[in-house]
């Protein structure tokens, strides 16, 4: 019940942020490429913070501390940011934000996976932050206070959609958000290892499959809104991001009986396949209705990747290191790329227009097929 309600915390903030940062930027009058750049400090950013909050919590045992913390940053720099209209200062709130905003996630899922232990199901505790995400963007769509065009109040909402992680966290008891480190046992004779299904080895081609999956994403988190407020003129993100989250909501209920029957590592191909015709959509089918029915695809780009990241990563690593292996995801999964992604984004949209980016970014989910058969044929077997 403890995580279900910090989880129901965190996912309220994700609603606020990953719909609108991109928009809350932009309307403080920068340039799309001036965007990319600024979206891509704030993704190069957060890879440092779940790496300095998981080594932390891997080393302590100890969560609770750089659960507060990071969403400490959040709130803290939130408020900055709409104030202060230059460049550098703007570059400056966002890393601090990013920081706090990437490192929440890896703490909570690492948490909350080792708790759990082997029989546990991160699946359904996970299904929860995407109903939450969805409760709360609706909430944000039908707000007047909040339009695409209103920095101001954008900033304010993820203040306070962050400000109630603090409140949570802080109730959550002590030996729910410290793991003990486990006492060495007399030596005895070394048994062969249980075989899991999964090997370490698989570590590095995973997390560049991950990688290029995530890279794959960036003009949906980031380009997306800009091209429905700017080139549709269609004021329905958080509409769109609502249906979205909506779609991964059975595909991460039963990601376990997924996982299992499929595999890590085919899930993500699949998942790649989706993205690739995502995009193709966003670039050729412009229409409404399509748009809609793209945001469906979600249920593979996400509600199917997530869980899989999460199972391949920390199927390769042990307990004890299950804060890393979280960390190393979503730094070099997920944040490395992102913040290529809008770097590069931003110069084609300024240069190019949206239909352009979406069409560039699809190599990216071809890269994914080509690396996922290399690998299965290599080893002869699929994960």
């Amino acid at each position: 019940m403890y995580f279900v309600l910090v989880y129901i915390a965190v996912y309220f903030s994700f609603a606020a942020v990953t719909p609108y940062l991109s928009l809350l930027v932009r309307g403080l009058e920068y340039s799309p490429k001036a965007v990319g750049i600024l979206l891509g400090v704030f993704e190069g950013a957060g890879m440092g913070g779940p790496f300095l909050f998981g080594c932390f919590a891997d080393r302590t045992g100890r969560y609770k501390p750089g659960l507060l913390i990071s969403a400490a940053l959040v709130v803290v720099s939130a408020i900055p940011l709409i104030l202060f209209r230059s460049p550098l200062l703007s570059g400056l709130f966002l890393a601090v934000m990013a920081v706090g905003f990437r490192s929440t996630i890896p703490l909570l899922d690492a948490v909350t996976t080792v708790n759990q232990g082997k029989s546990g199901n991160y699946g359904k505790i996970r299904t929860v932050g995407s109903v939450s995400f969805i409760a709360m963007a609706l909430f944000l769509q039908w707000t007047p206070a909040l339009r695409p065009d209103n920095s101001r109040n954008i900033g304010v909402v993820i203040a306070l959609c962050s400000a109630l992680i603090l409140i949570f966290v802080t109730i959550l008891p002590p030996r729910y958000a410290r793991i003990e480190k486990p006492v060495p046992a007399p030596a005895a004779p070394k048994l062969p290892r249980k075989k899991t299904g999964l090997r370490p080895s698989l570590l590095i081609p995973g997390i560049i499959i991950i990688a290029l999956s995530r890279l794959a994403m960036t003009p949906v988190y980031t380009f997306f809104p800009l091209y429905l407020t700017e080139s549709l003129h269609w004021n329905v993100v958080s509409l769109m991001f609502a249906l979205a989250a909506a779609a991964e909501v059975p595909c991460m209920y039963i990601s376990q009986r997924l996982i299992r029957r499929f595999g890590a590592l085919r899930l993500l191909a699949a998942s790649a396949a989706a993205i690739g015709v995502r995009l193709a959509v966003y670039a050729f089918c412009p229409f409404k209705p399509a748009l809609l029915l793209a945001q469906l695809l979600h249920s593979l780009c996400y509600g199917v990747f997530h869980p899989a990241a999460i199972a391949l990563v920390s199927g390769c690593l042990p307990p004890e290191r299950r804060a890393l292996g979280m960390s190393l995801y979503l730094s070099l999964g997920t944040g490395f790329p992102a913040f290529i992604g809008n770097i590069i984004g931003g110069f084609i949209v300024d240069h190019a227009g949206y239909q352009a980016l979406f069409i560039s970014f699809m190599i990216f989910p071809a890269m994914v097929m080509g690396l996922y058969f290399f690998v299965a044929v290599k080893r002869q077997s699929v994960i």
